[in-house]
This record gives structure tokens, sequence and C-alpha cells, in this order.
């Protein structure tokens, strides 16, 4: 996507929902695809679809008006049943979907569009007309065989006005133009539907010029529209302005009751709108008079208790004939449910990453201030000050919960990007493909989200290519022959885990360990376990591919996975059986920024451990700690627990010998292993602020990043997961050994 920083504030509003629209769109067409009669998926599209051509034609980018009209009349077609969704509509309406993003974001900046982007639309636009072509006798003849039929301005209700014209009463609300919206745009918009025959601008509104404020809106406007187009059309134009607008249309030969309602609910004097709605042609004057009238004769008869009893100036219209009396109660009960009636809405605001960053960022702050307030309350003895911080520091803590559920977002939505994808690649190399779905709701943080898109795509376009087989292959295999590429997310010990898994043909070992060798990646003598000659992929220029395609194939791509993994404090494994298929598993932390810790006291230094991954913390007794077989590893409850020493892991000074020292076991779990991390002393939670090492230690074993504790002194946080890995490489056989000894 481009950069939206030089655009004004409207536009920046226009590109984030289209881009947020069209991708919804690709995401229904897909599921259209297993389910073409689905309804509500159809009005979805349709609306999304909609929506973008209103939008755009208030910012006048008529490229983008033009080219979605063509869409949405197709997909109009389609909910009214006359055209079937299949797969070559499908297929049509996902170029169409992509030519639009290429039209929106040209529009947006301002740019003209190169000749194949040209052509490509010329294309998509003939492929549509397709659809739209209606056989001939088909075709109906507007006439007047719908009598009521307010949508297209067939009202008979009593009498009727002369006037031809669609009549629109528009008042802003003050605060439109601090929103970016130029009411000049809706009416350009509002033209091109038809002839905008006459505008009245009413200024009763205006203050004193001392009082006035130049970024307020004080204009009201009354307007006369020649217009084939339907009432909702009409509506559609002031969509997005609708929270902050009274607009009030009426059809062409509208009955005079619908403008005695117009007079009656507008705040100018009745008068001078009468006045008005003479000049615009709207009503004639003996128009404006029956209505005026019959305006009264509601009101006197909204005051009886009996709705359906008519006033006497109501006879005395219904007995000239200029009303009935059907009309004066249709009038009356609108008036009465139209007081009656609430409207509940529900909004919601854009906030920009970088605004919500650097709030995430004040919190953290304020959770080291809150810390060390803490600390300097216990030491001064003061128990009305500590109870006060106490309170205060909840209170951070829910701030600091409540901050970051703001940026926590379902992975789902990127999930099913990857349908696109998949479905385009079975397409071009022949191959019957799958992709499903699950754990969509599980969140995570967007930066992590976001960081996550490349190496997914890689590892889903490696599998589409690569990892599963044609139809043919598969059943010649004794498989069906649709493939499958299974996508799933879970939560697992703090972390969350992503599984990319097929049913393909599986990674062949063999070819992986010649490769590995020709790139003198690994000595043809060395012997490895089979997960970490499935790690050799991984290695930059590695690729076991016959030939480059325009998809893989290059040896670049999954280096760049195992890098993305790993900026992200993430862990990447992959799984093979041989003609089953191939999994790998992501696993990553929740949040890049704010976690829960446990504080640790090694020789004389504070660590601090992700508290998720802490399973329990116990003693490490003497017996345990002075094995004859000088195993580490300790009897959990009939189960061997191998340990490790952090200060002999990050050379701290040595505590044992001092009188009355013990050892504490602070027992970790990751990838469903189990590991133990002996600590001098156990100081408890700490709410901890990752910050990230700089380029000197970004590379330092054993540390995921750092934090600031309440007394200023910098506690390194514990990448548990290598930790956990250094404790699993263990020599098998003391492992073994230990087995034995424990049972």
């Amino acid at each position: 996507m481009s950069n939206d920083a030089g655009l004004d504030e409207g536009a920046q509003v226009f590109a984030e929902e289209a881009r947020e629209l069209l991708e919804a769109s690709e995401i229904t067409l897909l599921k259209l695809e297993d389910a073409p009669t689905d309804v509500e998926l159809i009005d979805e599209l349709f609306r999304n679809v909609h929506t973008i051509k209103g939008s755009a034609g208030l910012f006048g980018y008529t490229k983008v008006v033009a080219f979605t009209h063509v869409a949405e009349s197709v997909l109009d077609r389609v909910r009214d049943g006359e055209v079937p969704l299949d797969n070559m509509l499908i297929s049509t309406l996902l170029g169409t979907r992509d030519q639009m993003e290429v039209l929106v974001e040209h529009a947006i900046n301002q740019k003209e569009l190169a000749p194949e982007d040209v052509s490509e639309g010329q294309r998509l636009v003939a492929l549509l007309d397709q659809y739209l072509e209606i056989p001939g006798g088909d075709q109906l003849i507007e006439t007047e065989k719908e009598v009521n039929d307010p949508e297209n301005g067939l009202v008979v209700d009593g009498p009727l006005a002369g006037n031809k014209n669609w009549h629109i009463s528009l008042r802003f609300e003050k605060g439109v133009l601090r929103d970016g919206m130029d009411p000049q745009s809706f009416f350009r918009y509002l033209s091109s539907l038809g002839d905008v025959v006459d505008i009245h601008t009413l200024e009763d509104e205006l203050p004193a010029f001392a009082e006035m404020d130049c970024l307020d809106c004080y204009l009201g406007f009354e307007i006369a529209l020649q217009s084939e187009a339907s009432k909702s059309e009409i509506e559609d134009v002031f969509e997005f302005v609708q929270d902050e607008c009274s607009i009030h249309i009426l059809p062409p030969k509208a009955a005079l009751s619908e403008y005695m309602a117009l007079i009656d609910q507008l705040p100018e004097s009745n008068l001078m709108l009468g006045e008005i709605l003479v000049k615009s042609g709207a009503l004639t004057e003996k128009e404006l008079e029956q209505a005026l009238l019959l305006q009264d004769a509601v009101r006197q008869a909204s005051n009886s208790a009996d709705l359906t009893s008519v006033a006497p100036i109501g006879e005395v219209i219904v007995e000239q004939g200029m009303v009935d009396k059907s009309t004066v109660e249709v009038a009356l009960e609108k008036q009465t449910s139209d007081r009656q009636a609430t409207q509940s809405t529900f909004q919601s605001i854009r906030v920009d990453a970088e605004k919500l960053s650097s709030l995430i960022n004040v919190v953290g702050e304020l959770a080291i201030s809150s810390a060390h307030a803490e600390l300097k309350s216990r030491s001064s003895g003061d128990d009305s000050l500590v109870e006060a911080i106490e309170v205060m520091s909840r209170l951070v803590d829910e701030v600091r919960d409540s901050t970051m559920s703001l940026r926590m977002v379902q992975i789902g939505d990127t999930f099913n990007r990857y349908k696109r994808v998949v479905r385009d690649l079975g397409n071009k190399t022949g191959k019957d493909v799958d992709l499903v779905i699950s754990g969509g709701e599980t969140e995570l943080d967007k930066v992590v989200v976001e960081k996550l898109g490349d190496p997914l795509m890689h590892l889903i376009r490696n599998a589409a290519d690569h990892g599963v087989e044609s139809p043919e292959e598969r059943t010649v295999a004794g498989k069906t022959g649709k493939a499958c590429i299974m996508l799933s997310a879970y939560h697992d010990s703090g972390s969350i885990i992503i599984e990319i898994e097929d049913n393909g043909r599986g990674l062949n070992k063999e070819k992986i360990l010649e490769k590995a060798i020709e790139k003198n990646l690994i000595s043809s003598e060395k012997g490895l376990p089979d997960n970490e000659i499935y790690r050799l992929i991984f290695a930059p220029g590695f690729s076991t591919a016959d030939a480059v395609t325009d998809i893989s194939g290059r040896g670049v791509g999954m280096d760049v996975v195992k890098r993305n993994i790993d900026s992200l404090r993430g862990q990447i494994d992959v799984l093979s059986q041989p003609g089953a298929g191939t999994k790998f598993v992501i696993r990553l932390p929740l949040t890049l920024a704010i976690i829960d810790g446990f504080q640790v006291l090694v020789g004389d230094s504070s660590y601090v451990i992700p508290l998720d991954m802490v399973d329990e913390c116990i003693e490490l007794d003497n017996e345990s700690a002075n094995r004859k077989d000088g195993g580490d590893y300790v009897d959990l409850r009939g189960s061997v627990l191998p340990y490790i020493r952090l200060g002999q892991q990050f050379h701290e000074r040595d505590r044992r010998t001092e009188p009355g020292h013990r050892d504490n076991i602070v027992v970790v779990k990751y990838a469903g292993k189990k590991a133990g991390l002996v600590v001098d002393d156990l100081l408890g939670e700490h709410q901890t602020v990752i910050k990230p090492l700089g380029p000197v230690f970004e590379n330092l074993a054993g540390f995921s990043g750092a934090t600031i504790l309440g007394s200023g002194e910098v506690a390194m946080i514990i990448d548990v997961a290598s930790l956990v890995g250094d404790v699993a490489r263990l020599d098998k056989g003391r492992v073994n050994k230990a087995a034995n000894n424990v049972h």
C-alpha cells in the first residue's frame, strides 16, 4: 500500500475505508465460491462495492465511480436472482476487485493509470457487460404500474403536488467541516445523478460576526434535482454524513402531506420555507396554501385523544376536496410515530497506529514509575502511603490491560488473505488445493500480526507449489484428488502457536542432506536427527526445487521466514512424514510491549522470567544438588526434571557457600517441555515493560530483552525458549539414566 502521509484527512479516511472494504470483498468472494447462493454474503458484497462507489463519488474520483458502477450493476442482478454466481463470474469479480484497488490507489495518489492497467480495466468491463445484457422481450418498460412505490417516487396518498423534480432539504451540523467533510463534494456527486435545477441557501443560523467560528457550518440548503435515480440512490449520496446532517427527500409529485411534514420538521419559519418551496418550483402558491391548511388540521387532530378524529379545519379541507380524511389520519399517525421513535447508534473511531504505540509506551513508563513509587512507599514505613500506592498500582494494571487490548486483533483477518493466494496458485499450477482455517478468533498484538504476514505467505506458497501434489499424483498415491493446506492458531503457555500443515508428499530427507553437503552446510560424515535435517531448509539460498518457477525455487524465502520469526522472539519447527505431509509450527509471544514477569535474583543481579511460562517454584534440596552421578536433574513427583544453574550460565557470583543459602528452582514450560532454572532468590511478580536490546546485544544468547525495575536497575528478560532448548539437548544417556534412577 502507498504512503498516505500527504493526504488530507478526508482522503485518508476514504483510503483506509476503501482498503478495508476491498479486503473484506475478497474474503466474501472466496466464501461465495463454496456457498454461491448465500443471500447474506451476496448482500454484503454488494454493500461493500456500493459503499466504495459512493465514497469515491464524494471525492470526485470519477474513474473509480465509473468502473465500480458496472460491478455494482452486475451484483444487483445477482441479488435479484437474474444472474447465477458461478466460478467464472467469481473469478471475474476477483479481478474486478483487484482493478478497483488499482484505481483507488491511483486516485488518492493523483497518478495516471499505466497502459496495462487501462487495458485490464477495459477487459474486465467487457466481461462484466456480458452479464448485463438483457434478452429481447424480457426488458421491462417503465410504466405507472407501481402506484404506491416511495422508493421510486410514486406516492399516491391524498392530493399530489405538480412538482416533477426531487426536492431535498439538507441541514448540516456545525461540526461537519471539522470532521473533514466538504459540503460541495456532496453537490458534485449529486449532479452525477441528474441535473441540479436549483439550490437555495438558508442563512438563518448565522450568528453575529463576532460570534462566528470559521470552522463551523451554519448553512442549510433546499435543492431541486431532476433525475431518474431512485430515492435510495439519492440517499446514498449522503451516506457518509448521515450522522452529521438532517436530510429530507421528497419524490416528484409527492403528496401534499409530505410537504406539510417537511415544513413542520424544519427549523426555519413556515412562511419563509413556503416561499423557498414556491421559488424552487417544488410547490405552487395554491399547493402551499393547501399544505399549510392541512398542517393546521393535523396539529389540531394531534391534540385529540382519538387519533382517528379529524379537527374542524381538517373537515373543512376534506369538504373542499383539498385532501381526504385518510390523508390527515396517515399524516397524524406518522407524526405520532416519529415523535415516539428512538434511535440507538453505535460508533467507532479510527486511531492512528503511531498514536496507539505512543500511548502504549507512555503506559509502559507509567508502570515503571508505579513500581518505583511502590518500592519507595514500602521503605518509608508509612502504612497509609503504602495503601494509597497499592490502589494506584491496581489502577495502573487496569489501564495497562485496557491499553494492550486496544492493539490486540484477531488473526483470522490475516489468515483469510491467503485463501486468494491458494486459489490463484492452484489455478496456475493445475492443482486442486483447499485452504482450511481454524482458530481465526485467536487474538494477537497487531504489531506481531503485521510482521507475520510475509513469513506466512512464503510458507503457504511453498506448501501449494512444492508440498502438495497434482490430482494425478495424488490418485496414484491412493489419496483424494483435492489437496488440503491447514492454517490454524491457538494459545499455549503464554504464547500463540500457528501451524501450517499440508497433506502432500512431505520433505525429502535424502535430497535435503545431499543439497546441504553440496553447499558445505554440513559434512558428509555428520549424523543429524530428522528435525535438525529439516531445519536446514532455512539456510540462505537453500532450495531442493528441480526447476525455478515464478512462484518459488530460487532458494530465497525460507531464510527470510526464519529471520522474521526470530525478530519477533519466536521459534519455528518443522515436522514431516514422507508421503503424508509437512507441518510448520511457529511459536510467538502474544505481545512485544508489556508482559507480566517473575523477578528472580541470581548472584547480585535481578532477572525476569515471563510469568506465563512459569509453572511452579520448588526448593532444590541438598540430595538432588549433590547427586553422586553428577546429574543436573530432580525428581518432580515421579518425573525427571532437568535443570541448569543460571548463575553458571550468566557467570554470576556463586552464593552457595553463604550461610543459610538455599537454591530455588523455577519450573518453566515451553513447547510442551519442562525444565528447571536454578536461582538464588524468588522476588515475586513484576510488571515488565519490554525494552529491546540494542544492536550490540541483540545476538546475546539467553536473553529476549531488558526491563527497568522500580529501583532504576536494568534487569534482563530471560529467553526461556533458548534455555529450554539447551536443557533438551542434554546427553540422552544421562537423561535415560536419570529416568531409571527416578523410577
